[in-house]
Order: structure tokens, then sequence, then C-alpha cells
């Protein structure tokens, strides 16, 4: 959008315009991360996100200068732990004790069964990583496991340098075997997945707009009958002493 923004300005624009893209850039600083991620379903408040501007470390760079790839992994794993935390202190805190239970071995808790990665692009330090998971699907009662999608987002970049797939099993430690997702999990899960489906409507409803609202200023610049790129004032002087 940037780029088609940048187009706009190359082929001259109004002030009323000017003041229209002020706006449309405005918003995509202001909400990039609903663009990025909460365009996919993924729900980007404080509250719900596992990791938020997290430092990369410089330690974390292999030999090849960027990010080694099993940091994704614990960059997933911390933001997960975390991601069901915030269950417990903001979005289900009746069953507190049970959710903050899922990350340790105290009894029914979370085991990760498979972890698939897709690496976009090499982070860098320094940087920040925002990471975001969401239910894959909606999970069902007589399911022992869930599946999460995971967004590892660069800060520098505004971009996903990674995509995850995990696959959750819950486990009775005490028993010593898996177990159907408690009913406490599937009522917080059918939220989540009922907000997950209406943020990522409106977010999308929201680009639409704006991607609607730069068109408008495209037919009015470049891409009008007899349109022609705006070189500059030296060019229009050049062409005055001619």
């Amino acid at each position: 959008m940037k780029a088609r923004i940048g187009k706009c300005i190359m082929f001259g624009i109004t002030q009323e315009q000017i003041r229209q893209i002020g706006g449309i850039l405005g918003s995509l600083a202001c909400n990039w991360r609903e663009y990025v991620v909460g365009s996919e379903g993924y729900v980007t408040d404080p509250k719900s996100v596992g990791l938020l501007r997290h430092k990369v470390a410089w330690g974390e760079m292999d030999v090849m200068g960027h990010v080694n790839n099993v940091t994704y992994v614990r960059y997933a794993e911390s933001a997960r732990v975390n991601w069901a935390n915030n269950y417990a202190t903001h979005n289900d805190s009746k069953h507190k004790s049970q959710w903050s239970q899922l990350a340790t071995s105290n009894g029914v808790g979370m085991i990760l069964r498979s972890i698939k990665i897709d690496y976009k692009f090499p982070m860098t330090f320094p940087d920040r990583v925002s990471v975001y998971h969401k239910l894959a699907f909606w999970p069902r009662p007589e399911d022992s496991h869930f599946m999460l999608d995971v967004a590892i987002v660069s800060e520098n970049r505004q971009r996903i340098a990674a995509r995850c797939t995990e696959d959750i099993v819950v486990y009775n430690y005490q028993q010593g075997h898996k177990i159907l997702i408690e009913p406490f999990m599937l009522e917080a899960f059918q939220k989540t997945w009922q907000d997950q489906q209406t943020r990522q409507e409106y977010i999308r409803i929201r680009m639409m707009e704006l991607h609607e609202q730069l068109r408008a200023i495209e037919k009015e610049s470049w891409d009008k009958p007899g349109a022609v790129e705006d070189m500059g004032s030296a060019t229009k002087a050049n062409n005055l002493n001619v």
C-alpha cells in the first residue's frame, strides 16, 4: 500500500488528497500489527499476546549472522505458556489455578506433540519479536488435543518472520496418560474462536475501506486519462528557460 501511495505522490496530488493519505499512513503506522496478523484471525490485544516486543539477544544469532532456527521454537514455546497464563490472568480468571497448572507437571498439563515451522526471512540483532497464537480449529469435546497457529513477527520489518503449527496434547501427569480437553478449556476456547472470527472480519473490512480510499486517490492521480508524472520543480524551471 505504501508503494501505491508513493506512485500517487509522483503524479501529483491535491491538498485534500494529502490529508487523506496522511490518515491512511497514520492508520498503517498505529495499527500495523492488526493489519499484519489480525487480518488472519490473531487477537492482538496485549492481554492475549504471548510475547510482545520481546528483545532479540545478540547471542541468539548463529555463525550465519541471523537468529538461529532453534530460537524460533523457543519464542513459540515461551509465548504458548504466556498465552495459557493470559487465560488465568485476564480471560478466564475463575479457573485461574487450572490454567496456571497447564504449564507444569503437577496435574493436567499441555504437552507439545509436534511443531512445524516455515521460515519467511532471517531476523537479525537488533530487533524485537512479537508472537501471536490462535486456535487453528474449534476443538470438540471428544478431542484430546488442539492445534495452534503461531505468527512470529519482526517489529523492525513489521512482517511475519516465521509461521508455526503446534499440536498440543492435554495430559494428566498424575494418571500418566492423555485425557479429553477439560470443560473449562473448551468453554474458553469457544469464546476465543468467536473472538478470532469477529476480529478477523472487522480488520478485513477496515483494510478494504483503506484500499477503496486509496483507489479513489489513484483514479485522480496516476490512473486518470492523460496523467503525467510530476518531475518536480527543477524540471519545471528548465522548461520555462527553454
